[in-house]
Order: structure tokens, then C-alpha cells, then sequence
């Protein structure tokens, strides 16, 4: 792509025609390839006055040149391109995906839907699609269907699944202006939720620090910066304060009780309580009788 003096960027109403709008409809969509192929594969730097485009790169290799910044894309990715913003590309021949274009009354309607927490559709926007990728690119592929048919009630539903793309795209907007928790806090919550999950199957911490991703040590830096200690010690106070609970409020005898906890051996039980606890689960029965 050659770089062109801003002077001199052509403003499309759609790239390389010079009509005002193609369709009556407030929303243009199409194939990638369908526009890209008939430039051989280069769309040269220019802007829109008064549309917003979606572009969505699904498979194969993209770049990008907006606002003078290049930028090449190897996995799926949404890119927002508000109004006025100089833009250009170069696809790779295989490339899969779409481009949605949106009037100025369509997309303050959106605008105002979403409500003003994040304004996605005005500002420059770049959305690895990660995990939702297939689900974008089915998204879009519905929208294409949609527009390329003349289905009952045609504008409801596209309006509809570009109301959905909209609130995809304003939640990734919202969540890096408002990033969540520190990775160390995310991993600290999912390891209780196994924790609860799994107790009474007594769980190797390998096993469960695998299922995090991280390894045993990183588990136990982690509970022991967030919960005071290391991870086992995590797992055997919460089977404590179950066992607590049932010497509290049911009749169970001790081994009754290892056994719904998932002892093999009811003196395992009774040692882990009286170290952790300070007494055995039958001095401990015995005081809140006296109490």
C-alpha cells in the first residue's frame, strides 16, 4: 500500500463507487473477497464521511494501514473503522471474512441502544476474536444471508445481529478501559471454585494446579500471597469446616463421617482435625455439648 497525502484520501460512499448508497437498506455487508479480488487484493488508502465499517478478518494473513499505521493480522480479528478514518488493506488470497458498512442513522440508533458507556462504533477499534472467532464469523455469515435474501421481516434481523456484534464489541471496549482482576486473583478464585468443586475426592494439587495452567508452585505463591497459606492447606481447612458442620449438626459417628468426607482410613481423619483443630472431632462434639 503507498501512503497518500491526506489532501489527496478519495471518499467513498462504498470503496470505488461513486454512487451515494447501493440499497435503500441502512447496512451494506459483504464478502471480503467479493470487493478485494476485483482490486487484485489491494484496497488503497481512503475514508468514509459520514460510515462506520466492521471489518472481520476470520482466516488467512491481512494488513493494515490506518491512520498511517501499519498492521498485519495472522488470526481472526475485528477491526472497527469510525467515520472519516483513513484506511487500506492488502488481503492474502485465501483470505475469509467480511465487511460491514453502517449508515450514520443506524449507527447513533445502535449508539443509543447500547446506552453511552462506550461509544464502539466511534472510535478505532482492534478485536482478536480469540475463542469467539467461529462465533463471529457465524454471526457474520448470517448477516451476509440475510442481506444477500429477501426473507420476511429481512431488517429486524439484521438489525438484530448487528445490535449483537455491537455489544461484543462495546463489552472487549469496556473491559480494557475497566481490565478485570490480576491474572493472580483469577487464578485464585478458580482454584476455590475446584476446591469447592472436588473436596471430599481429596485431589492431588498437581492435578488441579494442571487444570489452572500453572504449575504447583505458581499455585502455591499464589494462596499463599491471596488466601495466607499454601494450596493443601486450603483443601484440608475446607474439609475441616465440613466436618465441623456435620459434628455440629447431624448424629454421624467418626467414621461415618471420614467416610462423606473421603478418608480411606477414619485415624487419617481424626489426625488431620487434631493438628489442624487442636483437639479430636470427639473433644470438639463434646464442647459445643457443653456449651
Amino acid at each position: 500500500m503507498t501512503n497518500t497525502a491526506s489532501t489527496a484520501i478519495p471518499v467513498f460512499k462504498l470503496y470505488g463507487e461513486s454512487q451515494q448508497w447501493p440499497t435503500p437498506d441502512l447496512l451494506h455487508c459483504e464478502t471480503i473477497s467479493r470487493r478485494s479480488r476485483e482490486y487484485q487484493w489491494e484496497i488503497q488508502p481512503h475514508r468514509h464521511a459520514d460510515l462506520c465499517q466492521l471489518l472481520y478478518v476470520h482466516q488467512g494473513q491481512a494488513q493494515l494501514e490506518i491512520e498511517g499505521q501499519r498492521t498485519t493480522l495472522n488470526e481472526a480479528t475485528l477491526q472497527v473503522l469510525p467515520p472519516l478514518c483513513v484506511h487500506g488493506f492488502r488481503f492474502a488470497e485465501d483470505v475469509e471474512g467480511f465487511i460491514v458498512t453502517l449508515s450514520a442513522p443506524l449507527v447513533s440508533h445502535l449508539q443509543a441502544q447500547v446506552g453511552s458507556t462506550v461509544d464502539g462504533l466511534q472510535a478505532l477499534g482492534n478485536y482478536p476474536a480469540g475463542k469467539d472467532s467461529d462465533y463471529l464469523n457465524s454471526l457474520f455469515a448470517r448477516l451476509q444471508d440475510e442481506y444477500a435474501d429477501e426473507q420476511p421481516a429481512r431488517d429486524m434481523m439484521m438489525h438484530a445481529l448487528v445490535s449483537v456484534l455491537l455489544v461484543w464489541i462495546s463489552r472487549h471496549a469496556i473491559q480494557r478501559l475497566h481490565p478485570r482482576a490480576p491474572r493472580g486473583r483469577e487464578y485464585f478464585r478458580r482454584f476455590t471454585q475446584l476446591v469447592e468443586q472436588h473436596y471430599r475426592e481429596h485431589p492431588k494439587i498437581e492435578d488441579l494446579a494442571h487444570k489452572l495452567g500453572i504449575s504447583v508452585s505458581h499455585l502455591n505463591g499464589t494462596c499463599r500471597e491471596l488466601g495466607g497459606q499454601p494450596a493443601l492447606q486450603i483443601m484440608h481447612d475446607r474439609q475441616l469446616l465440613e466436618a465441623k458442620r456435620l459434628l455440629t449438626y447431624t448424629s454421624m459417628t467418626i467414621n461415618e463421617m471420614s467416610q462423606v468426607l473421603g478418608f480411606s482410613d477414619p485415624t487419617n481423619f481424626s489426625r488431620l482435625f487434631r493438628r489442624r483443630v487442636g483437639f479430636s472431632p470427639k473433644a470438639f462434639r463434646e464442647q459445643l455439648k457443653a456449651d
